[in-house]
């Protein structure tokens, strides 16, 4: 018998899809993903981009507290052992996961650690192969992989990875440690620019490095940047190095010049890159309609339908404008309804 929903990906948009399904009396099927090297590199272990955070402060419902208690209470009591000790603050990214894990798996959300990597929508039962060679078969899938975030690969910038090195300037921004302190955004088009007014509002200081002489932004962006008077434009340098220590984090970065001038070193307690995203669509192969940018094209307003009837996208797969946790989560939600509601409509249930 094929599954009545499948589930790919394992960040917020693919545990609220799972939680609502499973409500839904769907009996949902999850791939969270597989633990492999390549992943590991890749960026693209399961529990998604926030089980790669620390702090997450603009999660509604969790608040600045002691949280201990509760999640040994409420975590599997396995999963609790090898997660890293709470740090009496809010709640970190990999324990928001894990609490999201948990509550699907209470409503029997089954889970198989494995990736898809390939997938077969021509006809329903649509067919899924996995890594391990396995086929599942289901009358309707929910694609909610996520996007990464590009990184410039040096080797500085993965050490320092949530210690001052960050993708997200919505996520991270505020945090105390950025707070009144000069900071750096890599970058040139409109997002580097909306990071770095984004981060004005915290910072001493923003520098904007940038490769060209010349902002890739929008004209009304670039202006944005040029006048704020926090924000310093660095022309024609790329980060070379980020420095810092294993106590401070990040203390400073290095910068070199695309036109023969000297390094220049700046001390900041913060680099955002800005570098954009990869939405993790390889495996589907072209088998749903994408973007110019490669994320997954929703053909209806307000919907989560794809080019595929029966096949669904949640989060960032589909979403390169808000990619925040709370808009996929939310997203999530609305695919599970939306799978519930086609499957119903067509006597599938």
């Amino acid at each position: 018998m094929p599954e009545k929903v499948i589930i790919i990906g394992s960040g917020p948009a693919g545990w609220s899809a799972a939680i609502y399904a499973a409500r839904a009396s769907l009996e949902p099927l999850l791939f969270e993903g597989a633990i492999t090297e390549e992943n590991r590199l890749a960026g693209t272990l399961p529990m998604g981009q926030l089980a790669l955070t620390t702090e997450v402060e603009n999660y509604p419902g969790f608040p600045a507290g002691h949280l201990e208690t509760y999640l040994d209470d409420a975590i599997d009591g396995n999963r609790r052992r090898i997660m890293a000790p709470y740090a009496n603050r809010g709640v970190s990214g990999p324990e928001l996961m894990e609490l999201m894990r948990q509550q699907a798996v209470n409503f029997g959300v089954r889970v198989v650690t494995d990736d898809v990597v390939e997938v077969d929508f021509d006809n329903r039962p649509f067919k899924l192969t996995s890594l391990e060679g396995k086929i599942y078969e289901a009358l309707s899938v929910i694609v909610a992989t996520g996007a990464r975030a590009n990184y410039l690969g040096l080797p500085s910038e993965e050490q320092y990875k949530n210690r001052g090195v960050s993708a997200c300037a919505v996520c991270d921004g505020a945090l105390p440690r950025f707070r009144n302190k000069p900071l750096a955004v890599v970058g040139g088009g409109d997002s580097a620019v909306e990071e770095a007014e984004y981060l004005s509002k915290f910072a001493a200081t923003v520098y904007i490095v940038h490769r060209r002489d010349e902002l890739r932004a929008s004209k009304i962006m670039a202006r944005r940047a040029m006048d704020n008077p926090k924000i310093e434009i660095l022309w024609n340098r790329t980060l070379a190095e980020v420095l810092g220590n294993d106590s401070d984090g990040v203390t400073g970065v290095r910068l070199n010049s695309t036109v023969g001038e000297d390094d220049l070193v700046l001390d900041a307690t913060g680099v955002f890159l800005s570098v954009g995203h990869t939405p993790n669509t390889a495996f589907l192969n072209g088998k749903l309609a994408t973007n110019e940018k490669g994320y997954i094209t929703l053909t209806t307003k307000g919907r989560t339908y794809t080019s595929v009837e029966g096949v669904f996208a949640a989060g960032d797969v589909a979403d390169d404008y808000y990619r925040q946790a709370i808009t996929s989560a939310g997203s999530g939600c609305m695919a599970a309804l939306d799978a519930e509601r086609t499957l119903a409509a067509k006597g599938l249930l």
